[in-house]
């Protein structure tokens, strides 16, 4: 064989290499990446579970509250006269 023959052999297999390493690279980032994706979805409904249920417990010790106490709307003696309530 001839050494151009060689040389053309050799960068080529070299940029095969090259090829199938970095195709094999991208595929294993882009994995993680996906994978990153799913939990921080999963952690974001994780939060928002929270919030809802704590939103719902809310919910319930405000009406268990306006059941033991009564809640006026503002319109007591000062709030009739327009005055500041001095």
């Amino acid at each position: 064989m001839s050494r151009a023959s060689q040389v053309t052999l050799a960068t080529t297999c070299a940029t095969a290499i090259g090829v199938v390493l970095f195709v094999h690279y991208a595929q294993k980032a882009d994995k993680a990446a996906m994978h990153a994706g799913v939990i921080r979805d999963y952690e974001q409904q994780k939060v928002k579970r929270e919030r809802l249920a704590d939103f719902e417990m809310q919910r319930a010790l405000e009406e268990e509250y306006r059941k033991v106490q009564t809640v006026s709307d503002g319109g007591g003696p000062a709030a009739q006269q327009g005055g500041s309530g001095r």
